[in-house]
């Protein structure tokens, strides 16, 4: 089965949520991004964001956490049933990353997934290339980031 036969073009997929603690922020930030407004919270309430927040990397990152257990549940439900799941990756990358607001400690972040277009890529018999468009959403209904990116599918 193909990914475009199993959600229609144009449908948004909920892949998750994730809650942000200042320790995960404080851990991820001190380990790839240490940025005082990421890793310090006292020192972060003088900067622009008032507060400590999350790297947009570390955001990127519960995006991919989120659509790869719900990809992993998916791919379970499909066998249960007798379906032989798409095999997707890798991705060839991403654009238009936008991170929208910053996310704080606390905050809960829910992560979406929308299949855009998807095509066989003529020099691959059999390598299909899907377009998505992907969000994270606060408890609040504010778009935190948002970013297109691509995933190839082998048949």
């Amino acid at each position: 089965m193909r990914l475009a036969e199993l959600t229609p073009i144009g449908t948004r997929i909920e892949t998750g949520t994730l809650e942000f603690t200042a320790d995960d922020i404080i851990r991820y930030a001190s380990k790839f991004d240490p940025q005082p407004f990421h890793i310090d919270a006292e020192a972060a309430k003088t900067f622009v964001f008032g507060a400590l927040c999350a790297s947009g990397w570390h955001t990127c990152a519960g995006w991919m956490k989120t659509f790869l257990a719900h990809w992993a549940e998916e791919s379970a439900r499909l066998k249960g049933q007798g379906i032989k799941p798409p095999k997707l990756g890798p991705s060839p990358g991403f654009k238009n990353l936008k991170w929208m607001r910053p996310v704080f400690a606390g905050d809960r972040i829910s992560y979406s997934v929308t299949l855009l277009d998807s095509r066989e890529l003529a020099s691959r018999p059999g390598t299909w290339l899907n377009s998505t468009f992907n969000e994270g959403v606060n408890q609040n209904g504010e778009v935190v980031i948002r970013f297109e990116s691509s995933v190839l599918e082998f048949t």
